[in-house]
């Protein structure tokens, strides 16, 4: 084949950019055919959710924003590979895609950048906190309903520079893109206990087309099992809540080194007044069942009236 064997496509940012050169030199030290200078070629790729920066993702239809332009490349056959934030991803692929690998996960928890501000309990009364993410509101207006929360879109440079000229008094980001990028010093990791991450938060996924043999085996050269695992859990109970993309979800799950799993979910309501929580303990081989009961005792406890709210 001429020019490159493997062509990523990717969202444009600098994060995404970056994690795609993490998959890039993963594949290059696992697979021997990809070591070659130019055999693996970079596709960045503008996405809806990338050109809407005026209003909540949600309000916008929600997950899905980030990955279908790319998907689309994919199933057209301008790319063989999608690199993706695993948060980004619907609990579901298009017909013909399958999600064949994931890098090792990066720490999944948030971050609070409020100068030197390091918890959220000591942020002022009605300090105004920036954030996109319905998840991160619900979770701090039921710590701190005192709160002021406007919607802060754009990459983590914008969202930063507009904490520096005064636009918000603090922002939340991932710290796992933080980290990548060599920037985890601007914040304060928030613990688990007052704000549970994303499903997904902190892994990157690759994506491809089911029926490639050839890229499906390359990928497979550098799966990470136990990101895999843990993904399952957290997206077999998000797929039994995902029927509103207004209804905050969070989960994450931890693999232990003894093959047990953790998992923890929780489903919130945007203004905070109410939060529900659960968590599960078992094998990583009952990763997915695990996440749907967990899935089923949130639906359950939240009601109908929950995720219509």
């Amino acid at each position: 084949m001429a020019g490159s064997l493997l062509r990523l496509g990717t969202r444009g940012s600098k994060l995404a950019l970056t994690q795609t050169g993490l998959v890039r030199d993963a594949l290059v030290t696992a697979v021997p055919a990809l070591a070659a200078p130019g055999a693996i070629e970079i596709v960045p790729i503008r996405t809806t959710g990338d050109a809407i920066q005026d209003r909540p993702l949600s309000e916008a239809g929600g997950k899905g924003l980030f990955v279908k332009e790319i998907e689309e490349a994919l199933l057209g056959g301008r790319i063989d590979a999608a690199v993706h934030s695993m948060k980004d991803m619907p609990t579901a692929q298009p017909p013909g895609l399958v999600i064949a690998a994931f890098l090792p996960r990066e720490d999944a928890r948030d971050v609070l950048i409020a100068g030197s501000i390091e918890r959220i309990a000591d942020l002022k009364h009605g300090a105004i906190v920036g954030t996109s993410a319905l998840r991160r509101r619900a979770q701090l207006l039921h710590r701190r309903p005192d709160l002021q929360i406007v919607t802060l879109r754009g990459n983590v440079d914008t969202r930063l520079a507009k904490r520096d000229a005064g636009v918000v008094e603090a922002t939340v980001l991932a710290l796992a893109g933080l980290k990548r990028l060599g920037m985890a010093h601007v914040g304060t990791p928030i613990s688990e206990e007052e704000m549970l991450p994303a499903v997904g938060q902190g892994a990157v996924c690759i994506e491809c087309r089911a029926d490639d043999d050839r890229t499906r085996t390359w990928l497979a050269a550098i799966d990470h099992a136990a990101t895999a695992t843990c993904i399952a859990a957290e997206h077999a109970m998000l797929a039994l809540l995902d029927g509103s993309c207004r209804t905050p979800i969070a989960g994450h799950a931890i693999l232990s080194a003894d093959g047990m799993l953790h998992l923890r979910g929780l489903i919130a309501r945007p203004d905070g007044s109410e939060l529900i929580a659960t968590e599960r303990r078992g094998s990583a081989a009952d990763a997915e069942a695990m996440g749907r009961d967990a899935g089923h005792e949130l639906k359950r406890r939240g009601g109908p009236g929950f995720f219509s709210a």
